[in-house]
C-alpha cells in the first residue's frame, strides 16, 4: 500500500474513532489495530495513538466550552487522581504486553452496557444539580487512570459509567467531563512514549488531525442530541467492542 493511501486510511478512521470517542468510547479500538496494520509494533501503536488522543480531546473541550458547557474546576480535580495510576500504567505499557486484559475488558464492557440499559428510566441529575458523589468515585479514578495510561482502548467507557453512577450526573455532563480527564492524563503518559521512542509522528499527526475533526462533530452533536444520541452511541460502540474483545467473531 503507498504512503499516501495509508495516510489518507488513518484520516479517515481517525474522523470516526474521533465522534465514537466524545459521544462514548473504544474508537482506539479501530486506531490502534489499524496501527499495528500499517506496520507498527505493539507499544509503538499505544504511543502513537495517544497523540490523536491529546489532540482529539482539546478540539472536544473547545467544542463542549463553545456550547457554554464546561467545568473546569471540577474536570481538573477529578483528573488529579487519574495522574498517578496514568503515570504508572504508561510506564508498565512500554515494558510488559497486554493481551491478557483483552478478555476481561470484554466482559466489563457487557457489563456496562447492561447497567446503562436498565437506568435508562432513571433520571440523572439536572445541568449543575449535582448529588453528592459516591466515596468509590476516587478511588476508581486511580484505577482507570492506570488502565488509560497503559492501553486506553475502552477508557471512555469505564470513565462514563464511574461519572455517570458514582459523581451521578447526567451523561451531557458526563461527556463533558470526560474529555477533559483523558486529555489531562494522556500528556504525562504521552511524555512517557516519548522517551521512550515509542511514536511514529507522522502517523500520530495525521490521526490525530481525523480524530480532532470527528472529536469537534462529535461534541457538537451531543450537546444537540442530548443524552438519547449518546446513549445510542454508548450501547452500540460498547457491544461492538465487547464482542470483539471476547473473540465471538
Amino acid at each position: 500500500m503507498q504512503e499516501w493511501m495509508k495516510l489518507f486510511l488513518l484520516f479517515g478512521l481517525g474522523s470516526i474513532a474521533g465522534f465514537i470517542n466524545v459521544n462514548a468510547g473504544g474508537g482506539s479500538s479501530l486506531t490502534l489495530p489499524m496501527l499495528i496494520f500499517l506496520g507498527l509494533d505493539g507499544a509503538m501503536a499505544n504511543g502513537t495513538n495517544r497523540v490523536a488522543i491529546a489532540i482529539q480531546n482539546v478540539f472536544a473541550v473547545a467544542s463542549f466550552k463553545k456550547h457554554k458547557l464546561s467545568d473546569f474546576k471540577l474536570s481538573s480535580k477529578l483528573a488529579l487522581f487519574t495522574l498517578p495510576g496514568a503515570i504508572a500504567g504508561a510506564i508498565l505499557a512500554v515494558k510488559l504486553p497486554h493481551g491478557w486484559f483483552q478478555k476481561i475488558l470484554g466482559i466489563i464492557m457487557i457489563v456496562i452496557v447492561i447497567s446503562m440499559i436498565f437506568n435508562s428510566s432513571k433520571k440523572a441529575s439536572s445541568w449543575g444539580e449535582n448529588e453528592k458523589p459516591s466515596f468509590w468515585l476516587y478511588p476508581a479514578l486511580i484505577g482507570i487512570g492506570f488502565y488509560g495510561g497503559f492501553i486506553q482502548v475502552g477508557v471512555g467507557f469505564l470513565l462514563m459509567a464511574a461519572l455517570y453512577h458514582l459523581l451521578r450526573i447526567n451523561l451531557i455532563k458526563v461527556n463533558m467531563n470526560k474529555v477533559l480527564i483523558v486529555l489531562i492524563y494522556t500528556v504525562p503518559a504521552l511524555i512517557i512514549f516519548m522517551i521512550n521512542g515509542k511514536v511514529n509522528w507522522l502517523y500520530g499527526l495525521i490521526l490525530a488531525g481525523g480524530n480532532a475533526l470527528g472529536a469537534w462533530w462529535g461534541a457538537h452533536a451531543a450537546v444537540k442530541g442530548g443524552e438519547k444520541i449518546i446513549r445510542i452511541v454508548l450501547i452500540i460502540a460498547i457491544l461492538i467492542m465487547a464482542v470483539k474483545l471476547l473473540g465471538v467473531f
